[in-house]
């Protein structure tokens, strides 16, 4: 297991501790210091927290000007490495409204659950997860290899085993976001036309987003890519095509020497020419089995986060840029 990615219990207990008892001793604007944002309501605004860039997303464009936004996972952190300090969770504590994703991030769902703040959503209930890529990473000539990689990578996996990656689908995530704005309505009463409004504009632009999509993939030369961690299950299985990952659904997973022989095989057999690696995450491992079979490699951003390397200033933009990116990969004609 990637012990990285995990703070051990006693640990985040001791730091939940500190952090809600500093709620008495540290001012809001101590606690954004953190996180790049004010916590508590102030100016008449909902003081929201988003646990990371895709709840952040939602918040913004849905709350709009009745909201102030803060984000947990700063621009260029990898989400499942996230620890949190103090200050964030005295921040966690002082939010009048927290939009997090359960099963992402292991640490911010026990600090969530910690800080007790009423107005509290889980993404992942707004709509309906499912299992995707089980089988992938897995060493099948190396029983212990698969064992190690079907551990690490259940430690990053939503509820019962479920793929938490719900916003590279457009479909998924506008289901989620018409939950969020009817939890925002919920919050802040006064400002429900609002929300509501706003929630019609984000619903309407996911939706083009995904006719985007469908029209763009809908005839290809193959149907199959390949990335390097299993981020891409509900946008493969919306647009009927095929995600085989160098790792599982963990990111920093080391593939096999059999994986990456199978890869090779698939490669050849379904006419695979691009090795797809994500911005957050190093793409040595990519470029490792891009050159093992030849082929090249691409940019496929899992979106959790924006940063300078990123191909687009939101998230709109980022999936339009990967939808760019698998026309080429997969011969769109």
């Amino acid at each position: 297991m990637n012990v990285r990615r995990l703070i051990p219990t006693a640990a985040l207990a001791g730091s939940l501790t500190l952090g809600l008892v500093a709620l008495s001793a540290c001012s809001p604007s101590d606690a954004a210091d953190d996180a790049g944002g004010g916590a508590g309501k102030s100016g008449g605004k909902l003081a929201v927290v988003a646990s990371f860039y895709p709840m952040r997303y939602l918040a913004e464009e849905i709350g709009g000007s009745h909201v102030d936004v803060s984000t947990l996972t700063k621009p260029g952190v990898e989400p499942h490495d996230l620890e949190l300090g103090t200050r964030q969770a005295a921040q966690l504590g002082e939010a009048d409204y927290i939009l997090y994703l359960k099963g992402i991030q292991p640490a911010v769902d026990e600090a969530i659950t910690a800080a007790g703040v009423k107005n509290t959503v889980d993404a992942a209930s707004l709509t309906t997860l499912e299992k995707h890529g089980a089988e992938v990473g897995h060493d099948h000539g190396d029983e212990h290899a698969g064992e190690e990689h079907a551990e690490e990578d259940h430690a990053h996996e939503g509820e019962a085993g479920t793929d938490p990656h719900i916003w590279l689908d457009p479909v998924k995530y506008a289901e989620v976001a018409k939950g969020v704005g009817a939890s925002l309505e919920k919050a802040d009463p006064d400002n429900a036309a609002a929300y509501r409004k706003n929630t019609t504009t984000v619903v309407e632009r996911l939706t083009a987003l995904d006719s985007a999509f469908e029209q763009g993939l809908a005839d290809t030369s193959t149907k199959t890519f390949i990335t390097t961690h299993s981020a891409f299950g509900y946008l493969a299985e919306r647009y009927g095509l095929t995600q085989e990952s160098i790792a599982g659904i963990s990111p920093e997973s080391e593939p096999s020497p059999a994986r990456i022989k199978e890869l090779r095989t698939i490669a050849a057999k379904d006419k695979v020419g691009t090795v797809f690696f994500e911005t957050l995450v190093s793409d040595r491992t990519a470029k490792t089995v891009a050159a093992d079979s030849g082929l090249k490699t691409d940019v496929l951003d899992p979106i959790e986060g924006i940063t300078d390397n990123s191909k687009g200033a939101d998230y709109v933009e980022v999936m339009e840029s990967n939808l760019a990116a698998l026309e080429k990969a997969l011969g769109a004609k």
